[in-house]
C-alpha cells in the first residue's frame, strides 16, 4: 500500500512500532508525555505533528525520529 499523505504514513509507522513493542496507546502516552486522544489522532493520520512531538513519540518507541518518518514522500 502506497500512502501519499505524510500524516497517514507517520501514523502507520507509529502504530506499527507500538504494536511491535506490544504497547497500548495508553502506555505510549505515558512514555511520551502526550494525551491518549492525541496519539490516536496521530495514528489515524489526523494530526500535523510538531517536530518536538515526533521526537517525544520516537523516544517513547525507542527509535530515531527518522524511522517514524520512513517512507514519507
Amino acid at each position: 500500500m502506497k500512502e501519499t499523505d505524510p500524516r497517514k504514513r507517520l501514523g502507520l509507522n507509529v502504530r506499527q512500532r507500538r504494536l511491535e513493542l506490544e504497547l497500548s496507546q495508553e502506555k505510549l502516552t505515558d512514555l511520551a508525555g502526550l494525551h491518549r486522544t492525541y496519539i490516536g489522532a496521530i495514528e489515524r493520520g489526523e494530526r500535523n505533528v510538531s517536530l518536538l512531538n515526533i521526537v517525544a513519540v520516537a523516544r517513547a518507541l525507542d527509535v530515531l525520529p527518522s524511522q517514524l518518518l520512513g517512507r514519507v514522500e
